[in-house]
């Protein structure tokens, strides 16, 4: 049976989610702090974490971002829970790393429809564990890429994307289908945002020169070849 670990400082909040989650199929653990989340993080990972963004002390959203440095919790799949629901906040909490974003107050049936869709697309993302392109390598078990050998630092969301460019080479998406493939079909923020990831991407493999694989397809959207 899955786990998912909910860490909420609101004990109805926590178990309104315990109950729908454990009616679903599901173990859960409870937390209502930054600290006793870690703590139960030492002990076991969970398949998946909703995390609440407003927790007294160390928020979830930095919560979030050390979790994803870490080398051994940045498989973690992370559901940012939280009342602020404007775009710049989704687009904050899913930069950090976070799988999706869940606005308060929310329906049960939407809480469990997004943990299955996050685990769903989680398990695909991780059946490739490497893949080389043009001396651009990706290495899905210890997170690193790398060019030439040399090694690049990628942000949380655009190794998302640049995972599934090179898992996906030589086709075209459109800005839609890569918000439905990368941030999920249920996280609801523009298109131009993936315009701002494709610029950090590209950015980041612009010191090696690979930036040229990420090719703009007018009329369409974008694609990775070496072509």
């Amino acid at each position: 049976m899955l786990t998912i670990l909910i860490v909420d400082d609101e004990p109805d909040i926590r178990e309104l989610m315990r109950f729908s989650l454990e009616e679903a199929g599901f173990d859960t653990l409870e937390a209502g702090h930054a600290e006793e989340a870690r703590q139960h993080l030492a002990a076991k990972l969970p398949e998946l974490m909703l995390l609440d963004w407003m927790l007294p002390g160390r928020s979830g959203l930095e919560l979030a971002r050390q979790l994803k440095q870490s080398s051994k919790t940045r498989v973690l799949p992370i559901i940012m829970v939280s009342a602020r629901g404007e775009e710049e906040d989704r687009v904050r909490g899913l930069d950090t790393g976070a799988d999706d974003y869940i606005a308060k107050p929310f329906s049960p049936r939407e809480m469990i429809a997004r943990v299955n869709a996050v685990l769903r697309r989680t398990r695909s993302e991780n059946s490739v564990d490497e893949i080389e392109i043009g001396g651009l390598h990706i290495d899905n078990i210890s997170h690193r890429v790398t060019a030439m050998g040399q090694p690049l630092t990628i942000a949380p969301t655009e190794y998302r994307l640049l995972h599934f460019f090179m898992t996906h080479a030589e086709r075209a998406f459109s800005r839609a289908q890569l918000l439905d493939y990368v941030w999920g079909n249920q996280v609801y923020v523009e298109e131009r945002t993936v315009d701002v990831h494709i610029r950090r991407l590209r950015k980041a493999l612009e010191q090696t020169g690979h930036q040229r694989l990420l090719q703009t397809v007018r009329g369409v959207g974008y694609r990775f070849s070496e072509r």
